[in-house]
């Protein structure tokens, strides 16, 4: 009685180590990575680390913030000339979100906190009234939050590839569950246990009996034609940060941004208003059609639930289009200049 009751006690010691995730190697902290770059300290005190390219913001006509998505960072490939960025007047801050690169984590993140760190970052650096966001596949998240929570401070916003959450209360059930099944079973297993067990996220991510994940395997599966042709020449620029990515841990960069963007949202993206009834702005839904990870029928619906989106849908694409140099530079000059692309 005595041998089982202890054996089970092992056993459950054993299975919450398992669980439990070990703690974020902070930046700047004993052990910790150093910090490079230029960072503003939020109200929370946690530190945002950051990266600006085009002209200065004080000669510039639009400010974008870009958000970068899943396994990514301020680094993120942007396809954009020097020339075309002076010629047009825009200045662009990409940051490295909550636990990636060499910005805090952030244990408590959600949807909704999001909006208010890009708003804080806008204001730290000294952005004016009004900026524009671009979001890219799960980072759209905070785009979205944006949306909801500071559409005051907007001048028009792209989502580019945005990752769909699949419980969102709008969806049909039966498309929804159509799109759903199209992913792979260990992608399919990752949602559900980010959505219904968040706390065995860390335990799913690093077991080694079942694949977990098929963007993190960098699995070729989920790339299309021109996906390939595009990492082919992402392949010849020297990406020297790419590292630091994950150099603060796993748990609080990719696993929280599956959590967060996975889990119970705030709020349902597919009732909000236009934020632009003035004409003053614009929102733009960038989607590939043949996206494995993103399906394309879902964003097709949210674009009909809210028409006031401009929905561009590549019929090539795949999941990587902002890092193509004539899409990249469509989806600026749709956002910014207004412009009706011409390459889709």
């Amino acid at each position: 009685m005595y041998a089982l009751a202890l054996v089970m006690m092992v056993m459950g010691a054993w299975a919450y180590m398992r669980m439990k995730p070990p703690p974020p190697k902070v930046c700047n902290s004993p052990g910790g990575p150093t910090v490079t770059s230029p960072r503003v300290r939020l109200r929370d005190g946690r530190y945002l680390a950051f990266k600006e390219k085009g002209v200065p913001k004080e000669k510039a006509k639009f400010k974008v913030i870009v958000v970068h998505g899943f396994d990514s960072s301020k680094d993120i490939y942007l396809p954009l000339s020097q020339e075309l960025m002076e010629e047009f007047g825009i200045y662009i801050v990409t940051f490295d979100r909550a636990g990636y690169g060499e910005s805090d984590p952030n244990p408590k993140r959600s949807v909704k906190s999001e909006a208010f760190v890009i708003e804080e970052l806008a204001d730290k650096l000294q952005l004016g009234p009004k900026f524009y966001v671009v979001g890219v596949s799960l980072g759209n998240y905070a785009a979205w939050a944006c949306l909801k929570y500071i559409p005051h401070r907007l001048g028009g916003v792209a989502l580019v590839v945005p990752v769909i959450n699949y419980w969102w209360p709008s969806f049909p059930a039966k498309l929804v569950e159509g799109a759903y099944m199209k992913q792979l079973g260990r992608d399919q297993w990752k949602l559900r246990i980010a959505h219904h067990a968040p706390g065995l996220m860390h335990w799913w991510m690093t077991q080694k009996w079942f694949p977990s994940c098929t963007i993190m395997e960098r699995n070729p599966i989920i790339f299309n034609q021109r996906d390939f042709r595009i990492l082919a020449d992402i392949s010849k620029i020297p990406m020297p940060n790419e590292h630091k990515i994950r150099q603060q841990g796993e748990q609080e960069s990719l696993y929280r941004d599956l959590i967060v963007g996975f889990g119970n949202w705030e709020f349902d993206p597919m009732e909000l208003k236009d934020p632009f009834t003035h004409n003053n702005g614009s929102v733009h839904l960038w989607q590939g059609y043949e996206d494995t990870l993103v399906p394309f029928e879902l964003q097709r619906y949210i674009s009909q639930k809210l028409p006031w989106i401009r929905y561009h849908e590549v019929r090539d694409g795949g999941h990587l289009i902002i890092h193509d140099a004539s899409i990249c530079e469509a989806i600026f000059r749709s956002l910014l200049l207004g412009e009706k692309p011409l390459i889709i």
